[in-house]
């Protein structure tokens, strides 16, 4: 489990397609200071278990329906990525409950700033929307953001802080985005319709 409070912000350092699975190297600092294999890592909101790392790199291994289901595929060498570990029972638990577990992908539709935040609003697929609420919690990317509104697209307003520790610096009106809803929401769906 994470929080969508990012850590680090890690770049692409190699994308390799290969069967079973498409082998993800990501170099960072911060985040390969304690993990070993088996840790889960969140790479811009996708929880992925480490197979290999080093001092300034950790490689993951990446499954054919992680692969459709987000915006992995797109990754360039070089390009930023958002990091964050898992929990541990000694965490303090800013944010929210983010699984590391993609629901779907959507598109930016604007970024702009108003006064002192920045607005993002992205497109969501439909099926999602019962599950987003105004004032309740999307993870984009895996940054753990509160909702501002929410019609046909969401729009959230991010503070420049956060803008400046994560990836949202680096996005454009047009780019392709992992979304996460609230699990909760789900699970009370799924109890009230037994």
């Amino acid at each position: 489990m994470f929080t969508g409070i990012v850590e680090e912000v890690g770049a692409i350092a190699a994308l390799t397609r290969a069967f079973p699975a498409a082998r993800l190297t990501v170099r960072a600092t911060h985040v390969t200071t304690d993990i070993k294999i088996g840790d889960s890592i969140a790479v811009d909101g996708v929880c992925l278990t480490v197979v290999a790392h080093d001092a300034a790199s950790f490689s993951v291994d990446i499954q054919d329906e992680t692969v459709q289901r987000t915006r992995v595929a797109r990754y360039q060498p070089g390009q930023r990525v958002n990091l964050e570990r898992a929990l541990t029972p000694h965490s303090r638990m800013g944010g929210h409950y983010v699984q590391g577990h993609v629901d779907a992908t959507g598109v930016v539709h604007a970024w702009h700033q108003e006064g002192p935040d920045w607005v993002l609003r992205v497109s969501v697929p439909p099926a999602l929307h019962k599950y987003i609420v105004e004032k309740g919690f999307i993870a984009i990317n895996g940054i753990s953001v509160t909702v501002t509104e929410c019609r046909r697209d969401v729009a959230v307003h991010v503070i420049p802080h956060t803008r400046a520790a994560t990836t949202l610096a680096d996005t454009r009106v047009g780019d392709l985005v992992n979304l996460e809803v609230d699990v909760l929401a789900k699970y009370v769906e799924s109890l009230v319709k037994r």
